[in-house]
């Protein structure tokens, strides 16, 4: 099933689906290569086009893009606790839940729904005993894949 995306761009790992209005980002989406591209035609979808491909030749790119206020207040303290994360470093899941006063499966679960990822680098987040899972995904298959490569990418010691 192709789900609607107002641009499909290539990445190294994939593809990167990309929903944006008029003025805002409102989701980016890992995509196996079996998707086809769609060229980015808009202003915003060039502007994420250009800064992701930056970010592909550069791991220390800043993301400079309007983000749709999305996700529950919870879910927006553990994005934002995420993003405080540098590149090359990592965090785990318990030890944010413990910032946050919370529990590490609701972690987990906050890091599952970020509408944002490589901008909201969930990829930084780890289990305390290994890699964990990655997009809701299990410890195996496409999204891991992806979060080993963009780690790798950011020089993050990996587990």
């Amino acid at each position: 099933m192709q789900h609607h995306f107002d641009a499909v761009l290539p990445a190294p790992f994939g593809k990167v689906g990309v929903r944006v209005d008029g003025t805002q980002v409102h989701e980016i989406v890992y995509l196996p290569d079996s998707f086809a591209e769609v060229p980015p035609t808009s202003a915003l979808t060039k502007r994420v086009a250009e800064q992701l491909d930056a970010y592909y030749a550069n791991a220390d790119t800043v993301f400079d893009l309007p983000l749709a206020r999305r996700g529950t207040d919870f879910q927006r303290k553990v994005w934002a606790a995420i993003s405080a994360v540098p590149r090359g470093g990592l965090t785990t899941y318990g030890t944010i839940a413990k910032s946050l006063q919370s529990m590490p499966r609701a972690v987990g679960q906050a890091c599952g729904q970020n509408w944002f990822p490589i901008v909201v680098p969930c990829h930084r987040v780890v289990a305390a005993n290994g890699l964990g899972g990655f997009a809701h995904h299990g410890e195996e298959g496409f999204h891991l894949g992806v979060k080993r490569w963009l780690l790798r990418h950011e020089g993050a010691m990996l587990l």
